[in-house]
């Protein structure tokens, strides 16, 4: 049997600390209803902090061996997404070009963007109970997006980029939601195997995720969010991880 065309390895990738990231961290802190924030989702930069993060996650790929190290690199067009991008590969060396795909973009949050757990309760109480019926998997926000709308993002770019990217190792800057949901179609989880993950181990900023594919032509994970480089990196020793929700929830 002929072997289908795909990437020989794939690495998924988180964003570095975002500004949404500590806005969203002050204001659960304080109660808030919603994030301080002067711009767009698809605008919020990268903190110091996620600088740093982009930078030692560059020089930590840049110290693999060069079989190993990502050939191609996908990335959110989303800024926070694409500066981590541009970061790691400017930190590394990594002479890469960088393809922006909207399919990796966040999930369209629609009428609760910028909002709280808090603030939905509050402002959107019959939305809080709904959400509370149908389960985080398939609750679809006012004008926004479930993680099964996001499913159908990520199988469509994993047909089309298996036959652009054929035998390369495919590097893939995104974000929680959208990670999580890779798993899901990949391992081709239930949806209560894929809630259970997501819920006994937040997902790191710039955390490496890895598949590599077998002889049958499916993706085997190897590592599941994993910061070694922030462990490691003896320029950014101070770097630290951080694991702040992208997802404003009713829950």
């Amino acid at each position: 049997m002929a072997r289908e065309p795909g990437p020989a390895a794939l690495w998924l990738v988180r964003h570095a600390e975002s500004m949404g990231n500590v806005a969203d961290a002050a204001a659960q802190d304080s109660g808030a209803g919603r994030l301080e924030l002067d711009v767009r989702d698809p605008d919020v930069p990268l903190s110091p902090t996620g600088e740093s993060q982009a930078d030692a996650l560059g020089r930590w790929l840049a110290g693999l061996p060069a079989d190993e190290r990502p050939t191609t690199v996908l990335s959110s067009p989303f800024t926070r997404a694409a500066t981590t991008a541009q970061r790691v590969l400017d930190a590394g060396g990594l002479d890469l070009t960088i393809r922006y795909d909207e399919r990796l973009r966040e999930r369209d949050f629609g009428a609760f963007d910028g909002m709280t757990g808090a603030g939905i309760r509050a402002e959107y109480p019959d939305e809080a109970r709904r959400r509370a019926l149908l389960g985080k998997f398939y609750y679809r926000p006012p004008g926004g997006e479930s993680w099964a709308d996001v499913a159908l993002r990520i199988r469509s770019l994993l047909a089309t980029e298996a036959l652009r990217h054929d035998g390369e190792r495919l590097l893939c800057v995104s974000h929680q939601a959208v990670l999580m949901v890779f798993r899901y179609v990949l391992e081709e989880l239930s949806e209560a195997e894929l809630l259970e993950i997501d819920q006994g181990e937040p997902v790191a900023n710039t955390s490496v995720t890895r598949y590599v594919r077998g002889d049958g032509g499916s993706f085997r994970l190897v590592e599941y969010n994993a910061v070694p480089h922030l462990a490691a990196d003896e320029h950014d020793a101070g770097a630290p991880v951080t694991e702040e929700n992208d997802v404003p929830s009713p829950a």
